[in-house]
């Protein structure tokens, strides 16, 4: 097939001219997952990858790329991570709790964030 197809996606290895807005998707966890003291929450980044690649110079990285914030119960800290991989989150006592998943780019500006509220009903067993 030549170079330059109809239908194709430009090539990853150019930088893209425009770029579509960077979104954040997240899923509730699972209801049989809480009732073992267990959050696992899966997320998706559209239009950027989420790779563990941070700094300023990362921002003329095309296409875009970044990580996401995590915020557990309005928590003055958050970790970072460029995984791309569920959250798993454990040992939190039964009752309401409530994650910020926050998408940033590499100089840890946030483009887009979600809250995911949840009930732990049980205290967890063993993981």
């Amino acid at each position: 097939m030549a170079a330059g197809a109809a239908g194709w996606e430009p090539a990853p290895v150019v930088p893209l001219p425009s770029q579509p807005p960077a979104s954040l998707a997240v899923d509730a966890p699972l209801p049989d997952q809480l009732a073992m003291g267990l959050a696992v929450i899966r997320y998706r980044a559209e239009n950027l990858r989420i790779v563990p690649v941070y700094g300023p110079a990362a921002l003329d990285v095309s296409p875009r790329i970044g990580h996401i914030h995590v915020t557990v119960d309005d928590a003055p800290w958050h970790w970072a991570d460029g995984s791309g991989d569920p959250l798993i989150i454990q040992g939190l006592p039964p009752g309401p709790h409530k994650v910020l998943v926050q998408l940033a780019d590499p100089t840890h500006k946030v483009i887009d964030s979600k809250t995911v509220d949840f009930v732990i009903t049980v205290q967890g067993g063993h993981h």
